[in-house]
């Protein structure tokens, strides 16, 4: 049996990301959780009733922190540098969607604990798209976006960039770099 040992949130939720990113939603369990902390799987359930309040709850930590870091978006005074924040903030949190989409497999039946970790990152999605929307109108404003385009689909386009494959091992700089030239101008030489 694996001796007893406090750990902090910060530790816990970082097992709990690799976790899931090597393993999924399905094969994450407290045995191997508390393995890789070195605690007894006690110990983790005198913090969580299972593992959809620990995931659920994580996930809120992870919305939590990119906000905190989008809200240094204001902190830049042109759309552009704002574009480029922006996109390397998110090409930096690359991992999250896989984890993000994972909240469609917990139990519709969760306890009131999930319950409201989902309404809670409901909401702290709501206020993502507030500190957007806002550089969305910086770039109307300064004539930089097409007006015809919906701000969805622009914000869409750049959140969709994360998920595009790296198969061919370019650098993360040259890879963040292309992306921002294809967003910024299109992939073509002329029209």
């Amino acid at each position: 049996m694996a001796r007893e040992r406090k750990f902090s949130t910060k530790e816990l939720f970082k097992m709990t990301k690799n976790l899931l990113l090597d393993n999924g939603y399905e094969a994450f369990t407290f045995s191997l959780l508390a393995d890789r902390l070195h605690v007894a799987r006690g110990t983790l359930y005198k913090y969580y009733e299972n593992k959809d309040e620990l995931i659920t709850e994580y996930m809120v930590y992870e919305m939590q922190e990119f906000l905190l870091e989008l809200q240094q978006i204001s902190t830049y005074t042109s759309f552009k540098s704002q574009f480029d924040f922006l996109l390397t903030i998110i090409l930096n949190h690359s991992e999250v969607p896989p984890i993000r989409r994972m909240i469609y497999q917990i139990p519709k039946n969760a306890n009131e604990k999930v319950r409201e970790n989902i309404d809670q990152l409901e909401k702290l999605h709501l206020d993502m798209y507030k500190y957007l929307q806002d550089f969305i109108n910086l770039g109307r404003e300064e004539q930089v976006l097409k007006q015809a385009i919906p701000d969805g689909l622009i914000l869409g386009f750049i959140f969709q960039t994360i998920e595009i494959p790296n198969h061919f091992g370019i650098t993360h700089t040259e890879w963040v770099s292309s992306i921002k030239e294809i967003i910024s101008h299109g992939m073509f030489t002329s029209e």
